[in-house]
């Protein structure tokens, strides 16, 4: 008996699956545990296996096609055997829906319909469509940032054609097909949305157009309907146009610069009346500008007749206005898309103290003398942050709508400044690593960053957050929550200042910390607890090492 197969849910926030190779045809006997299909979820591209045995009789989607979480991809049953009646139970409701739209149409839209022509797959070309990969789990779109083949080369289905910038990072992307490339559809430095074709593999001499057209169709019309609207906009713009003409018609014969024209009709004064000081007579700002009307000239004389005139000269200073633009990088567009939806949907408060940071001076002095990496006072912090989360899971946790999940492990994300912007690889489990584990770890994350070699296992799954700037010289500063976690620690530059111990101004060492919570999930008195717990751990730091 035929049964149907279904697209997956591979990943926890997957809600739609592309096929992005399928390794079975219709006719192929398929046993359980046979690779049927790559399916490229939100995370990655992974390996699609049948749970079925048979004959392939039906394959829905076609590579490169997103099809929902639960829809019907592929039906395998005994060869021959009839299984129209499982796709008409399961969403083909929606085909017929479609040709009854059509049949309501009016005759205009059928004449659209005929002129495009029958849809033309790339299977039935024999060829490949390449489409733009999700390559994180906030990524859009992505840059070509080099292609390592150009049409007409001879590709083969594990080659890299090429490296794309996204969000985070440049990654490869790999073709999965085998032929020639017959089409690049994105040139390097572009940008293409996810899913848009940027290549098609085939066979040598394949025509392509069909397929490009029939993407492009859309668009078109669309365009159309835009110059439609701008077509039917332009009387309204000419007809203010000839009014605006029609008011400074009077003076439309003086010799003037544009600019003193402009001053003249918002100042309301008549150009006839200016002489210009400019070549010919030519009236310029400064004409307009220095020019008063008789009679406020008589009124001001009898104004004040005896006062004494006072001319006051102001130097002239000539400057040009200029600036430069730069595209919106993939990181930027991201951390700003990011960082807005957490600082506008999450209610943030924070919470400040000053720590007294003498005794981590003097056991970061001792360690570095022993220890095979270099500790510095961040990697003292992330240790002492990740001892207190164990001591405070309510700190240690996301809003997830309509549940709170309290995380039981503590992943630390480390805020890394590059040129494009910031990037949060994670620590994990550093409740339970030493300090030159730390240490060692994030001096690699930071290189791995600059040089954009970052993979996205890297950067996801943190439970909490902390971002330093006290290398720069700043004192105290509030940090934006990283979603999904609930806070954020923002760390300031040790400062030396006078303090009160014992009775007695002594010189001392104070770091301010910020801690930004989400008040959905962190109330003030959690939020205080858990920086007090901070705060002691790094006055005695001995108690880091036990």
């Amino acid at each position: 008996m035929a049964e149907v197969v279904r697209m997956p849910k591979m990943s926890d926030t997957m809600t739609e699956g592309v096929i992005a190779k399928w390794h079975k045809k219709v006719g192929d006997k398929v046993s359980s545990g046979d690779l049927i299909a790559e399916v490229e979820t939100d995370k990655a591209t992974m390996d699609f296996e049948s749970y079925q045995e048979g004959t392939l009789l039906y394959i829905g989607p076609k590579e490169g096609e997103a099809v929902p979480i639960d829809a019907v991809i592929a039906v395998l049953g005994e060869e021959g055997e009839d299984y129209q009646a499982l796709l008409d139970g399961n969403g083909n409701d929606s085909s017929s829906a479609k040709e009854d739209k059509k049949e309501d149409a009016p005759a205009l839209e059928e004449t659209e319909d005929e002129d495009e022509g029958e849809e033309v797959s790339a299977e039935s070309l024999g060829a490949t469509v390449v489409t733009m990969p999700l390559l994180s789990d906030t990524m859009t779109e992505g840059v070509i940032a080099e292609w390592h083949f150009k049409v007409g080369d001879k590709i083969k289905s594990d080659d890299v054609i090429a490296d794309v910038e996204t969000d985070k990072a440049t990654m490869e992307v790999t073709a999965y097909a085998e032929g020639t490339l017959l089409y690049v559809g994105v040139e390097k430095g572009q940008a293409a949305k996810v899913n848009d074709i940027i290549a098609i593999v085939g066979k040598e001499g394949t025509d392509v157009t069909p397929l490009l057209k029939q993407k492009s169709s859309k668009p078109k019309k669309q365009e159309t309907a835009k110059k439609e609207e701008s077509a039917s906009s332009a009387p309204t713009e000419a007809s203010q146009t000839a009014s605006k003409e029609s008011v400074s018609s009077d003076s439309s014969r003086v010799k003037a610069s544009p600019l003193a024209r402009k001053i003249a009709q918002e100042k309301g004064i008549d150009l006839n009346e200016l002489k210009g000081s400019a070549e010919n007579g030519r009236i310029i700002k400064k004409d307009v500008e220095s020019f008063t009307p008789a009679a406020k000239q008589t009124a001001a004389a009898s104004a004040a007749p005896n006062a004494e005139s006072k001319s006051v000269t102001i130097p002239q200073f000539i400057g040009e206005e200029s600036f430069s633009e730069k595209p919106v990088t993939q990181m930027r567009k991201t951390i700003a898309k990011r960082l807005s939806e957490s600082l506008f949907t999450a209610p943030h408060f924070y919470v400040t103290v000053k720590i007294d940071m003498d005794s981590a001076i003097s056991a970061r002095n001792k360690i570095n003398e022993v220890a095979p990496v270099k500790v510095s006072f961040n990697d003292l912090v992330i240790k002492a942050v990740a001892v207190a989360l164990k001591q405070h899971p309510n700190v240690n946790s996301s809003w997830l709508g309509d549940k709170i999940r309290y995380n039981e492990h503590v992943n630390i994300g480390v805020a890394i400044a590059v040129d494009e912007g910031l990037l949060v690889p994670v620590v994990r489990f550093a409740d339970g690593k030493t300090l030159s584990h730390i240490s060692a770890e994030v001096k690699d994350f930071a290189q791995r960053a600059k040089a954009k070699k970052l993979q996205p296992k890297d950067w996801e799954g943190s439970t909490f957050t902390v971002s330093n700037l006290g290398m720069f010289g700043v004192d105290e500063f509030t940090a934006i929550i990283n979603p999904p976690d609930s806070c954020i620690l923002a760390i300031g530059g040790i400062q030396q200042v006078p303090v009160v111990k014992n009775g007695a101004v002594v010189p001392g060492n104070i770091m301010k910390v910020t801690l930004s919570c989400d008040h959905r999930v962190v109330d003030g008195a959690t939020g205080a607890a858990f920086l007090q717990t901070v705060k002691s751990l790094l006055e005695e730091p001995v108690r880091l090492l036990v």
